[in-house]
């Protein structure tokens, strides 16, 4: 029309808005088209049937009364038909009329302020677009806009995010304020707030195939899995659970988060705190500071596009903390299922809903994690797996994976029993399977280069093959541990580490002096104090074991812990120690593969200690046959380890030291005998079970 009239777009957009807001135009009809009131005086002189789209909009031009339709054939009317210099001079006799200039004076006052916003803000937009300014500014407002319509945030948050648009719709591009306020309200209208994963419809049966798929043993975590999901059938509001999977590496804590994501139909979201040191990366950092940003839990979320995804927090217990906070305290909210439906993140500064969150933190070992942290968490131990465990997960699991990964088929390679077993104890001694995973890779690849060179026969993996293709074995055999305890003065205890279950020599040596005693080995404090309390209690009772009198009065006894380089604490040793001294004094040695595990007390009473099934599976690795146990931890035993796990072990729960010397030393005259405290009568049908592992006091070897 503009062009028509050779007006100004904004002049032409002026007059038909206050055409309309005076009656005149009634408004669109179709595109091109519109409706005239008075039609009848300005209409008699123009040839309408020619403009007209077509037959069907005849009617309406015709139609009796005051008002007709008129549509534009073509974009550019025949002049001839149109006459424009009428036209021309009615648009400008609008404009120029007194009310619509009192309109479009800025002071001027009256009863036109909407229309007179409107024309105002349709001529500063269309400025904005000749400068190249609107679609830079205004349309991002308004897309911000809509997007904060369509986001569903609470009241409070949305309340904050239109002041901060007011704020942004006033700025220029160029200002460095605008950038943190887009920066935020991106943030915000990004933020699932009531988005969920819409996964509401739980098939328990399902997700147990899914998890047992994924995921060899580790019953007790499914079952608190299914646990959830069932009272999540039940109640959909409930919150979601905090739990905390603890085990050494490589056992599959983290994958068995993806696994639950995937069984609950969630999205999954990791984030590791290991080093973490800076509590504003959980809280996140106020938006005063450049360059701010959420935390890594709400830009968790952000990710997951959904307010209730599996989000696990790998690596809790080795979190730090330094003169910027403590990340563990913020973490304290956040795991708090009472104070998390109004989580405040430091960036979004308004509370945000983490309570549908299912959160899943990892740990290697509790001791570094806080108690207040820990009292908010469920504790699910995962301990390592034995080596009929890691023959399945290999086959099942494993090489499947590394045969795919490395380009072979299964008729390329094969892994015998025999070969895998040599891998497992030889080479791969550990609670998990991660190395197990990267030796398979390592014979994968030389298979690999083999084909690459033309050699296309199969490979078989038997123990040789293993030997040729790895080297010689890494870790101890079971005869290099009966070499160890042939002669008197060593024991071998069972210790327990954040990789999991281990064995540990206990030698004792004498040496002439006087009344010296003398710990090596990196030796903690407690640790320090079972020796002193094992020795105590030989010394007390040393004339039933034969020892002169004077001995202690001339001799100096020095016990040591090989691998001194490593750290070592924990009262759990004491029944080793007690052990490895009789065997010194008495120059008798402790039977080949007997191992121990207990503390000591001064009266010859054996105490229950932790870390039991970890021990138990350990000895087990290193070749050890005969296992002493405290007789507390035999509940702990049969509550833990299956039988499956105890087949070739034999368990023996005693209550006194003299107990354990019998079984260490073999029944009868050989085995030393001290008075100290009668031995318990041991029943044989309770002896006969065999069961493992107990969460009392931990013995460790950090």
């Amino acid at each position: 029309m503009a062009g028509l009239l050779g007006l100004n777009r904004t002049t032409v957009s002026a007059a038909y808005s206050l055409l309309e807001s005076e009656g005149l135009i009634q408004g669109h009809v179709g595109r091109g088209s519109f409706v005239i009131s008075d039609g009848g005086s300005r209409a008699e002189s123009i040839d309408w049937e020619r403009l007209l789209d077509g037959p069907s909009r005849l009617p309406a031009a015709h139609a009796p009364g005051p008002e007709g339709t008129i549509s534009f054939a073509s974009s550019s009317p025949s002049a001839e038909l149109f006459p424009l210099d009428a036209v021309r001079a009615a648009c400008r006799e609008v404009l120029e009329s007194p009310s619509a200039a009192s309109i479009l004076q800025l002071g001027s006052p009256g009863g036109y302020a909407p229309l007179r916003e409107y024309l105002l803000r349709e001529q500063l937009k269309a400025i904005q677009k000749e400068l190249g300014e609107y679609d830079d500014t205004q349309s991002e407002v308004e897309e911000l806009r809509k997007k904060l319509e369509e986001s569903g945030m609470p009241a409070e948050a949305k309340k904050e995010c239109e002041r901060e648009l007011k704020r942004l719709a006033k700025m220029t591009p160029a200002s460095a304020e605008y950038m943190v306020a887009r920066t935020y309200l991106e943030w915000m209208t990004a933020l699932p707030w009531t988005k969920s994963s819409g996964a509401e419809d739980i098939d328990i049966r399902r997700a147990e195939e899914i998890l047992n798929e994924d995921h060899y043993d580790l019953e007790k975590v499914k079952q608190r899995i299914l646990d959830y999901l069932a009272v999540k059938k039940l109640q959909p509001g409930m919150k979601g659970p905090i739990l905390c999977f603890l085990g050494p590496p490589g056992v599959g804590k983290t994958s068995l988060g993806q696994s639950i994501a995937r069984a609950l139909g969630r999205k999954f979201v990791r984030i590791s705190l290991g080093g973490m040191h800076d509590e504003a990366e959980i809280r996140g950092h106020r938006r005063t500071y450049i360059g701010a940003l959420p935390g890594q839990i709400v830009q968790g979320i952000r990710r997951a596009e959904t307010n209730d995804p599996v989000f696990m927090l790998d690596e809790v217990d080795k979190l730090g903390r330094d003169f910027r906070g403590d990340p563990s305290a913020a973490l304290m909210e956040v795991l708090d299922p009472e104070q998390n439906t109004a989580f405040r993140d430091h960036y979004l500064d308004t509370p945000f809903d983490l309570s549908k969150v299912l959160f899943i933190a990892t740990a290697n070992w509790m001791d570094p994690i806080p108690e207040p942290l820990r009292d908010r968490m469920e504790i699910i131990e995962l301990p390592g797996y034995s080596e009929e465990e890691k023959l399945h997960i290999a086959r099942k699991y494993l090489i499947p994976k590394q045969t795919k990964e490395h380009g072979l088929r299964d008729e390329q390679i094969e892994f015998t029993e025999e070969g895998l077993r040599t891998l497992i104890h030889s080479y791969t001694r550990e609670a998990g399977v991660r190395n197990l995973e990267r030796e398979i890779a390592t014979i994968a690849r030389k298979q690999a280069r083999r084909l690459a060179e033309g050699k296309s026969e199969k490979l078989t993996v038997t123990p040789e093959a293993v030997r040729e293709l790895l080297g010689i074995p890494r870790f101890r055999t079971e005869k290099e541990v009966e070499e160890r305890v042939k002669r008197p003065g060593v024991a071998v205890g069972l210790v327990w580490t954040p990789a999991g279950g281990d064995v540990v020599f206990i030698e004792a040596s004498r040496m002439r002096g006087g009344k010296q005693f003398t710990m090596t080995g990196h030796l903690g404090e407690v640790m320090q104090e079972s020796m002193r309390a094992a020795l105590s209690w030989v010394r007390a009772n040393g004339e039933a074991f034969g020892i002169d009198p004077d001995f202690f009065a001339t001799q100096d006894v020095h016990i040591h812990v090989p691998s001194g380089a490593i750290p070592k604490d924990g009262p759990s040793a004491g029944v080793a120690m007690a052990t490895a001294l009789v065997s010194l004094l008495s120059k008798k040695p402790v039977r080949p593969r007997v191992a121990m595990t207990g503390e000591i007390s001064l009266s010859g009473v054996v105490l229950p200690v932790g870390g039991i099934k970890e021990k138990v599976l350990g000895a087990k690795r290193a070749g050890i046959k005969e296992v002493i146990l405290p007789a507390d931890n035999e509940l702990n035993v049969q509550e833990d380890l299956p039988p499956h796990l105890l087949e070739g072990l034999q368990l023996y729960y005693v209550r006194t030291i003299d107990q354990a010397l019998e079984i260490a030393f073999g029944a009868g005259d050989a085995a030393p005998k001290a008075a100290g405290v009668a031995p318990e009568k041991k029943d044989e049908k309770k002896d006969e079970k065999q069961p493992a592992a107990a969460q009392a006091p931990r013995a460790s070897l950090h």
